[in-house]
C-alpha cells in the first residue's frame, strides 16, 4: 500500500471512530431539561409525589412570603379544629393589622363565624382578620399560634424559613425559601380540608355584623379561575393554590396542578403583576411536558437481589421487609435504569413509623425520589398501638372522660349549643350529651349568674381543649396508619389476621 493509500485509510478509520463516539454520546443518559425560565426573582416547581425539584431559581434564598403564609395557617387550623366550631372575632383580630392591608368583608369585633367560613375567607379572600381570629381561636393568642406554625414546618423538614404571624403581613422575622414553601404547600394539599377549600372558586359566607344576609366571595387566583385556553392564565389541571402580595414581598404565588396522574406544585416569590401568573403557569407546563414518573415498586429489583439485609446492626430476612410504593421523576427520554440507587440506613428525623431504611435515587446529581423500606413486624406493633389509642380515644368520647384529666363531667359550650340546628347536640369530630344537672349549669351561665357562669365558662374552656386533644389523637392514629402504608380497611384486615394468628398459636 502506497503512502497516499495509507493516509486515506487512516482518515477513514479516524472518521469511523469519531462517528462511533458521537453515537455513544447520542445514546448516553439524557440531560436534565432546562429550557424554561421565570421573570420573578425566585421560583420552583416540584413533583409532589417524588419530591424531585424539576426547575429552581434561587430556591434556597429566603424571601418575604406575603399571604401564601395562609396555606400554613390553614393547615394548622384544619389539624386542630372541627369545621363547625364558632370563631369570635376580637378587637385585636380585626384592628391589629398593618395599615392599608384591607378588610374586604368589613369584618368587625364581635363577629361570630364558623371555622369553615373563616377558612374560606382566609384562602379565597385572603382575609388577614380571619387569620388573626383563627389563630386566637386555636391557640389562645397569635404568639402561641405562631409557635405552632414554626413547630409544624420543622416537622415537615423546612430549615430555611421562619414565621412571625398567621397572615403573611410584613415582618422582619417572617421569611421563606421557595424550596420550603413547596414542602409546606405539598403538606397543606395532602390535607383534605385545605385542598377542598383552596380549590373552591365561589363560596357564600354566613351572616356577619356588617353583612347580615351573608356575602358571596370568589377565588382571587387567576390561574384557578381561568376556565379554558382562551385565557392567557389557563393551565390544564390547575386545581388549588394561594396568592400573596405586600409592598416588600411583591407578588407571591402557589399553584397545585394534577395532570395525567401526576401532581406538581409551583411557587413564585417576588414576582410582579401579572407576570407572576405566567411564571407559575410556565414552569408547571414545563414540568408536565419534560418529565415522567416511574413506579419504584414495579421496576426496582433491590428486594430480590439479596436474601437478607443488615441495617444498623440488625439482620433482616427479606421476607420481613417491604418496599414502599413510591415514584421517581425522570426526563421523558430517560429510563428507570438511568437512575443511580443508594441504600440509606440513617433516616431523617421525620421518617414514617416502621421504616428502617430508605432507597435514594439520583439522576445527574439531582435527587429524584425515595422509597422507604419497612419492617413489617414493627409495622404490626405500631398498628396495634394505634388501635389501642383509637379505642381509648373512642371510649373517651363516649364517656366524656379524658385519661389524665380531673374527671369533670362534660358540658356543652353555650355558644356552640346556641348555634345548633333544631337542638341537635351532634358535632363534626365528636358528640356532646347534656344531662339534666349539666343543663342547669349551662342555663345558669346563660342567665348571667356570675358565679356559676364563671365556673361553667372554665369547665367549657377546659373541656373544649380536651375534646380537641381527643380529636388530635384520632387524627394522629389515622396519620400513623398512612405513614406505615395502611388505609382503614387494610389496617382492619391486618388486625384480623393478627388476631387469627394469635388464636391459632393458642390452640396449638
Amino acid at each position: 500500500m502506497g503512502y497516499m493509500n495509507k493516509k486515506i485509510a487512516a482518515f477513514f478509520i479516524s472518521f469511523a471512530i469519531l462517528v462511533n463516539l458521537g453515537t455513544m454520546i447520542t445514546y448516553g443518559k439524557p440531560d436534565w431539561p432546562s429550557d424554561t425560565g421565570i421573570m420573578a426573582e425566585a421560583g420552583i416547581v416540584i413533583d409532589a409525589d417524588s419530591g424531585a425539584v424539576l426547575f429552581g431559581q434561587q430556591i434556597h434564598v429566603p424571601f418575604p412570603p406575603a399571604s401564601i403564609t395562609k396555606l400554613l395557617t390553614a393547615l394548622v387550623v384544619a389539624e386542630h379544629c372541627a369545621m363547625d366550631e364558632i370563631v369570635t372575632f376580637s378587637h385585636d383580630a380585626v384592628y391589629n393589622v398593618e395599615s392599608g392591608s384591607g378588610n374586604k368583608l368589613a369584618l368587625d369585633e364581635g363577629d361570630q363565624i364558623s371555622v369553615e367560613d373563616c377558612l374560606h375567607l382566609l384562602l379565597l379572600l385572603s382575609s388577614n382578620q380571619s387569620a388573626n381570629a383563627l389563630a386566637e381561636h386555636v391557640a389562645g393568642s397569635r404568639e402561641a399560634f405562631v409557635e405552632m406554625m414554626n413547630q409544624r414546618i420543622a416537622e415537615i423538614g423546612c430549615a430555611e424559613s421562619h414565621f412571625a404571624n398567621p397572615s403573611g403581613l410584613n415582618d422582619d422575622n417572617q421569611y421563606v425559601s421557595a424550596y420550603d414553601m413547596a414542602l409546606i404547600a405539598a403538606e397543606a394539599f395532602r390535607n383534605d380540608t385545605v385542598l377542598r377549600i383552596s380549590s373552591t372558586k365561589r363560596y357564600r359566607v354566613g351572616s356577619t355584623i356588617n353583612n347580615p344576609e351573608g356575602a358571596n366571595i370568589s377565588m382571587e387566583h387567576r390561574i384557578l379561575m381561568a376556565e379554558n385556553s382562551s385565557s392567557e392564565y389557563y393551565c390544564e389541571g390547575a386545581m388549588a393554590g394561594k396568592t400573596g402580595y405586600t409592598s416588600i414581598a411583591g407578588n407571591t404565588l402557589v399553584t397545585y396542578a394534577h395532570r395525567d396522574g401526576r401532581n406538581l406544585i409551583s411557587v413564585i416569590l417576588r414576582g410582579s403583576q401579572p407576570q407572576y401568573y405566567i411564571d407559575g403557569k410556565t414552569i408547571l407546563n414545563f414540568g408536565f411536558a419534560s418529565f415522567k414518573n416511574e413506579s419504584i415498586k414495579n421496576l426496582e429489583t433491590f428486594m430480590q437481589e439479596q436474601e437478607e439485609l443488615e441495617i444498623q446492626g440488625t439482620t433482616y430476612p427479606m421476607s420481613r421487609l417491604r418496599l414502599e410504593d413510591g415514584v421517581i421523576t425522570l426526563p421523558t427520554a430517560a429510563e428507570f435504569s438511568d437512575a443511580e440507587r443508594a441504600l440509606a440506613t440513617e433516616l431523617p428525623a421525620n421518617h414514617p413509623g416502621g421504616a428502617v431504611a430508605m432507597l435514594e435515587y439520583i439522576y445527574n446529581e439531582r435527587r429524584i425520589g425515595t422509597a422507604y423500606i419497612y419492617d413489617t413486624e414493627l409495622e404490626a406493633e405500631l398498628a396495634a398501638q394505634a388501635s389501642r389509642e383509637a379505642e381509648e380515644a373512642s371510649g373517651d368520647m363516649e364517656t366524656g372522660e379524658d385519661h389524665g384529666g380531673e374527671g369533670t363531667p362534660e358540658v356543652s359550650d353555650p355558644e356552640e349549643s346556641a348555634g345548633d340546628q333544631e337542638g341537635s347536640s351532634s358535632r363534626q369530630g365528636g358528640g356532646f350529651s347534656l344531662a339534666a344537672g349539666q343543663a342547669a349549669v349551662v342555663a345558669a351561665a346563660l342567665a348571667g349568674t356570675a358565679a356559676v357562669g364563671g365556673a361553667a365558662f372554665l369547665v367549657v374552656r377546659r373541656k373544649r381543649q380536651e375534646r380537641i386533644q381527643r380529636e388530635i389523637r384520632r387524627e394522629r392514629r389515622r396519620q400513623r396508619l398512612l405513614e406505615i402504608g395502611y388505609n382503614e380497611e387494610e389496617f382492619e384486615e391486618l388486625m384480623r389476621r393478627r388476631r387469627e394468628n394469635g388464636q391459632n398459636e393458642k390452640n396449638e
